[in-house]
């Protein structure tokens, strides 16, 4: 028998609809505006960082609980070593922590294990985080999780992160966004820089109308996003060259048994002098001259890419150099290449000197940060803390902002800084 079905009451419809509007606004002000986690793991691979943030109404963060955890050694070499193309030949520790009875035996089964032991890890990180807070899982509305970029080619159009989503899901109860890379190479981005969308959101102030900004993030690659004043359809942004990836991995393979992973305050950098022919050399590489929009990252700077650049400077100059002084010019290859890029941006766009301001972990290298303000006398050089966010947890935070605008729907990368044709909602979902 079919049911008869009744006229609508129009007072009940006028109800319902208002009571469903009511829910909808109430729902969407919780997205916008609740509890979200940021997860970083950078270039350098010095550990994994996570932030609890909060949003306003003006798209600001608040910083509500910060985390960081160094990974486990054999986690750690295991990633050094699949960011090389059959870097895993070199692998000889055992597996450990893993549900798996035999060692991983080729690339991809190494990578497969990877990705899920680098999720326990990062749901660890998580479960921390949320017990020093006092702050239940209830309360995050999602976690925004990079994952570790072990293959960045965008001339051959992919971009490699690691982690397995379900597992972070499964083990902390909290949705999970990750893959923020590829939609956006999906409309002809390079997937990357991806922080200056959350440094105009964050750090743009309408009220400096006659100075321009520029946000510089320090991290185991450099990049730069120039914020021209009230012109955010003019936002630029790229990776300059390497930061602290090449000072990181000089300094490991002669301090093998130091306390630290990096040149402390770049006290070790000072005791060398700057050798201006190997500099030269350096900053005659291709990618210096390479047009923006561009990326890289590990595959193309890395330690052996360093050890051929010096032999190639030994022979041909007949001169050797101190480990120190290696040092010395890797910073300076930093601090001009980065300059020079910003420079060239500031002729181009006839910028107003205003700031820069530091972020990431070189920001706490005060010899990298003065040789920077040298060579850029007109700009006022800070660091992120002096804007409010210690520079430790930018990156972090700028997750948790692109999590938030996955999950509200809204767009996160910037065309102009990618290369992509449009702006897309960047990340996939992974439902806890």
């Amino acid at each position: 028998m079919t049911p008869t079905k009744l006229p609508p009451n129009d007072s009940t419809l006028e109800d319902l609809q208002n009571l469903e509007s009511a829910l909808s606004e109430t729902l969407f002000d919780s997205f916008d505006t609740g509890y979200y986690i940021g997860m970083m793991s950078g270039t350098s691979l010095d550990g994994m960082d996570a932030v609890i943030c909060q949003f306003d109404d003006s798209d600001n963060e608040k910083i509500v609980a910060t985390h960081t955890k160094q990974f486990p050694e054999h986690l750690r070499d295991t990633l050094l070593a699949l960011c090389q193309p059959n870097g895993i030949t070199n692998l000889a520790h055992p597996v450990k922590n893993t549900i798996l009875e035999q060692q991983p035996q080729s690339e991809l089964e190494w990578f497969g294990w990877a990705s899920r032991e680098y999720a326990e890890f990062a749901s660890t990180v998580v479960n921390e985080l949320l017990e020093q807070s006092g702050i239940t899982a209830d309360a995050i509305l999602a976690i925004g999780c990079h994952g570790q970029t072990v293959r960045h080619r965008p001339n051959l159009g992919f971009s490699l992160q690691l982690v397995d989503p379900n597992i972070i899901a499964e083990r902390t109860g909290i949705s999970l966004v990750s893959d923020f890379r590829r939609r956006d190479m999906a409309v002809g981005g390079q997937g990357a820089p991806l922080a200056p969308a959350f440094h105009l959101a964050q750090f743009a102030d309408p009220t400096q109308s006659d100075k321009d900004l520029i946000v510089v993030n320090l991290g185991g690659i450099a990049n730069i996003t120039v914020l021209p004043s009230n012109q955010a359809d003019q936002v630029i942004g790229y990776d300059t060259g390497p930061a602290n990836i090449l000072l990181d991995a000089w300094y490991q393979s002669h301090h093998p048994d130091s306390a630290t992973l990096y040149d402390d305050a770049g006290q070790w950098a000072q005791s060398g002098t700057v050798n201006s022919e190997l500099l030269a050399q350096l900053m005659a590489y291709p990618y210096f001259d390479q047009n923006a929009p561009k990326s890289t990252g590990r595959e193309e700077f890395n330690l052996d890419w360093l050890m051929q650049q010096i032999e190639q400077f030994s022979a041909e100059t007949e001169q050797s150099i101190d480990a120190a002084s290696v040092q010395a010019t890797l910073t300076q290859l930093t601090a001009q290449s980065l300059c020079d890029a910003i420079q060239t941006e500031s002729d181009r766009l006839g910028l107003t000197p205003g700031n820069i301001i530091v972020c990431g972990g070189g920001a706490y290298n005060p010899n990298l940060i003065s040789q920077i303000a040298q060579q850029l006398p007109d700009w006022q050089v800070a660091t992120s803390q002096e804007f409010g966010i210690a520079p430790t947890w930018v990156e972090a935070m700028a997750f948790a902002w692109l999590a938030r605008q996955t999950i509200i729907g809204a767009t996160g990368n910037l065309p102009a800084v990618t290369g992509a044709t449009k702006a897309v909602v960047l990340g996939q979902v992974c439902f806890a």
